[in-house]
């Protein structure tokens, strides 16, 4: 083999390496890409079914029944409610009527939760949760007006 065609032969395997490493981390990071949807959303269906996702809002009052480590809730945007099932120990910040992150899968119109996320001082809720809750207050008022009319 001449020495041009051993430099072409080793730069395009490094080439393809560099593509496999490339198609591999691309594949990973579609793999744990978690997307954050709102009750709203979520009864809109506009949620995957067969993904994980997160679903934020508040906790319900009155909604969160225990049985062991067999926790469920309801998660709301003011607008909309979805009904969550956790198993295993909450935070300690956990409460009613309190900002609440979920990460799990809808099955049979429930979200089954595999991780439950809860505020960390007064003032705080995740980002996403603010928005989505601002959002449902504001189409619960226009709604409001339209009903006047």
């Amino acid at each position: 083999m001449k020495p041009r065609h051993r430099r072409l032969a080793i730069a395009g395997g490094v080439l393809a390496a560099v593509g496999v490493a490339a198609a591999l981390v691309l594949n990973a990071f579609q793999s744990n890409l978690v997307f954050f949807y709102s009750p709203s959303q979520v009864a809109a269906h506009e949620a995957p079914l067969e993904r994980t996702f997160r679903i934020g809002g508040m906790v319900q009052a009155g909604t969160v029944q225990r049985d062991g480590t067999q926790v469920s809730f309801v998660v709301t945007d003011t607008a909309k409610a979805i009904p969550v099932r956790y198993e295993g120990i909450l935070p300690d910040l956990f409460k009613e009527g309190k900002g609440v992150v979920a990460q799990g899968q809808l099955r049979n119109g429930v979200f089954v939760a595999r991780e439950v996320l809860a505020k960390h001082d007064e003032n705080y809720m995740p980002p996403e949760a603010a928005e989505a809750v601002r959002r449902a207050q504001q189409g619960k008022l226009a709604n409001t007006l339209e009903a006047a009319k």
